[in-house]
């Protein structure tokens, strides 16, 4: 991983294709998948890598470099929401990565508001409609 001032910079997420078969899945790596074919068969494959220390981060991008399905991605353990959501989107949306990536946090922040506006009003003394405009107001001034 690369690290910035800002924080860390996440891996890329790889391109998505369709098969001749239909299945929706990452674009194999070619390299990547060859050298895990030759180390597997000399005792270092996916599982003995799985006990390794590694970042759920790099376990993400290997599981995407060696073509594993959409849907199969998103039941790994170690992969977290927002990577599969984006990579979702980019598939189902044709979105940019980054763009992806935006979309699903913004839906995860327009869910918290409104399952706190209830609660925050409540704790502020204020009608809920109160605090819905308010916050309509905070996002056109951005």
């Amino acid at each position: 991983m690369i690290e910035q001032d800002r924080g860390v910079i996440k891996n890329p997420i790889q391109p998505i294709v369709t098969t001749a078969s239909g299945v929706v899945r990452f674009r194999q790596n070619a390299i990547v998948s060859h050298l895990l074919d030759w180390a597997t068969e000399r005792g270092m494959g996916l599982n003995q890598l799985a006990v390794m220390d590694f970042t759920k981060d790099d376990r993400q991008q290997l599981a995407q470099l060696i073509g594993y399905s959409l849907s199969g991605y998103g039941s790994l353990d170690y992969v977290d929401d927002d990577s599969y959501c984006a990579a979702r989107a980019m598939f189902d949306d044709g979105l940019s990565e980054k763009d992806a990536r935006i979309a699903h946090l913004e839906g995860e922040i327009h869910e918290l508001r409104t399952a706190l506006l209830k609660p925050m009003a409540q704790l502020f003394g204020v009608h809920p409609e109160d605090l819905s405009r308010n916050m309509g107001d905070a996002e056109d001034q951005q």
